[in-house]
């Protein structure tokens, strides 16, 4: 009988234990591999392209992996390929309960949002014609930091002449133009020069072979430092840098890493950062923002230019990245009025 006792007592301990370890795993917010739990927030990141273009789609990512590795949120991604938005909105409204689509052709977000009235949106790039009570736009003042790189490559340039290889002929791909030719323009005020800037189209975001083709027929007619401008497809602009001998400018991450000899620097466009401010202040309950369109800037710190990691090779002078930080303050003050393709 006191075994049988004893054997009772030891079941009962185990178990007890057994469920206060339970109870502990419940209550960490990750596990090892850092996924988190069920109770955070689940975050769809949906992007009009597809990663890997090293600057605007894997910039999105990165803020969004760094929500989830701080247990902030459970992440799935969605990659477009350049069809089908609205319907990929839908697949990640009808599983999360935050939504980011990253690229200005989900414009149907005005329309598909209401019909997830407990789903917060965030739309980045574009901003909806009406407020939409649960969808925040971002939008980025992408021509303060082109209008900086554009005084960057007329300084830089032997030939006084500069190109721009842009994704396509479009309102977003031309806000960065505008600023970068007022930005050369404002070099050749201040020194007495005459900057030609040329500007060549892709009409692709993902094929860096006609990058290449359109940074080579710039250099052709004489463009020394070209600002790429197409995402994935600007790969081809690092090549032609690479091959001809002429400079290239980064956009959207820090894009000198890829090719330290040719890009001399790189404007960017804090997207990840952008959307883990915005969704960790939601995940902290606060909403206030919903509804609005948030115009990230240079003087906010989503806006700027990259020069590389420590240690990289630096092309630009000393005084010419001094006189940038000066114009940087002029615009970020008010000084300046960058001219813009934004309505």
């Amino acid at each position: 009988m006191k075994k049988l006792f004893a054997l009772l007592l030891a079941a009962v301990l185990l178990l007890t234990l057994f469920v206060g370890c339970k109870k502990t795993d419940k209550n960490d917010k990750t596990d090892a591999s850092g996924s988190t739990d069920a109770n955070a927030a689940k975050l769809s990141l949906v992007v009009a392209g597809r990663f890997g273009d090293r600057s605007f789609y894997d910039s999105s990512k990165e803020g969004a992996e760094r929500l989830q590795k701080e247990g902030l949120v459970q992440l799935s991604t969605i990659e477009c390929n350049g069809e089908n938005f609205s319907a990929q909105m839908q697949n990640a409204a009808d599983k999360a309960n935050i939504v980011v689509c990253v690229g200005w052709e989900f414009y149907d977000v005005a329309t598909i949002a209401p019909q997830y009235p407990n789903v917060k949106f965030i739309w980045i790039d574009n901003a909806t014609d009406a407020p939409v009570a649960n969808v925040l736009n971002i939008t980025y003042a992408q021509n303060e930091g082109s209008y900086l790189a554009g005084y960057i490559a007329a300084a830089m340039s032997k030939n006084h002449v500069v190109g721009a290889v842009g994704g396509e002929d479009s309102d977003t791909i031309n806000d960065f133009i505008v600023g970068y030719k007022q930005g050369a323009a404002e070099y050749d005020a201040k020194n007495g020069a005459t900057t030609t800037v040329l500007v060549n189209y892709t009409n692709s975001y993902d094929d860096p072979a006609i990058g290449k083709e359109c940074a080579i027929a710039l250099n052709d007619k004489g463009a020394d430092v070209i600002f790429q401008i197409a995402s994935a497809a600007g790969d081809g602009v690092f090549d032609a840098a690479a091959e001809k001998g002429f400079y290239a400018i980064g956009v959207d991450s820090d894009q000198k890493y890829i090719n330290p000899d040719a890009i001399i620097c790189s404007m960017k466009k804090e997207v990840g950062n952008s959307i883990y401010d915005a969704v960790k202040e939601f995940v902290s309950g606060n909403t206030s923002k919903l509804g609005t369109t948030w115009q990230t800037t240079l003087a906010e710190g989503y806006v700027g230019i990259g020069y590389g990691e420590d240690g990289s090779v630096q092309q630009i002078p000393d005084e010419v990245k001094q006189a940038v930080e000066e114009y940087a303050q002029k615009i970020g003050s008010g000084e300046i009025k960058v001219e813009t393709t934004r309505r």
